[in-house]
């Protein structure tokens, strides 16, 4: 067993699983499981969320914290349906959908978008088909299945954060790319709003739109510390 010190925090280190104690005891989630976590670089991360909080806890802000907390109390059980949604991504995923060939937004599109769909393709062997318009079609159910494949092989954290990114991308090839730490997070959520910054730039985004973006950057960002973390 090894301890490393923080403040008020100490991690404990039991055959690899990194537990954070506050005030001597061991931080819980909502369903009263220890906070075990797989990296001491996550559970720095961690901390640092803790030590960053006032009097008032602001759980709000504490997405790594948040994220550990489904990695434990919900994946486990959930890991069927999410690696369903995964497949759901895929059916309409954000990078398949184009404008008309003949508009300077498809010149974008293509421009950010058909390298990581070809990416996901020759790395994954994930093949999605893109069409233009809203309307959904058909994915090739080999690449369905592959992708649930390589869903099901990662372990509960790495799966809570490619299902997160999934969610804040509207890709699951932007989100593939960057679990296999192909494609910075960041850099992906730039991507994932090629749409949403033409219409900015066409006509205009009101206050409310530029603070949920400003959110979502945020999110971004905690991404990337996540699975920089378990790779460390």
């Amino acid at each position: 067993m090894s301890k490393f010190w923080l403040g008020r925090l100490i991690f404990v280190n039991i055959k690899g699983a990194f537990l954070v104690f506050l005030d001597q005891r061991p931080i819980r989630t909502p369903g009263r499981a220890t906070l075990a976590l797989p990296t001491k670089a996550l559970a720095d991360a961690v901390a640092a969320e803790w030590q960053d909080q006032a009097e008032q806890i602001d759980l709000a802000a504490m997405t790594l914290t948040r994220l550990s907390n489904v990695a434990l109390d919900r994946t486990p059980m959930m890991r069927g349906e999410m690696i369903d949604e995964l497949a759901n991504y895929a059916q309409t995923d954000l990078t398949c959908h184009l404008e008309p060939s003949d508009s300077a937004l498809r010149a974008l599109q293509e421009q950010a978008w058909r390298p990581w769909r070809h990416w996901v393709g020759r790395t994954l062997d994930v093949v999605l088909v893109p069409v233009e318009g809203i309307m959904a079609t058909a994915q090739p159910p080999a690449s369905l299945e592959t992708l649930r494949h390589y869903a099901s092989a990662l372990d509960d954290f790495r799966l809570t954060g490619l299902n997160w990114a999934c969610s804040l991308f509207g890709s699951v090839v932007l989100a593939c790319a960057v679990e296999q730490d192909a494609l910075e997070a960041s850099e992906a959520l730039r991507l994932s709003c090629i749409d949403e910054d033409w219409q900015a730039k066409h006509w205009g985004q009101d206050s409310e739109a530029q603070h949920a973006r400003a959110g979502r950057e945020r999110d971004a960002v905690a991404l990337g510390v996540w699975l920089g973390a378990l790779s460390i």
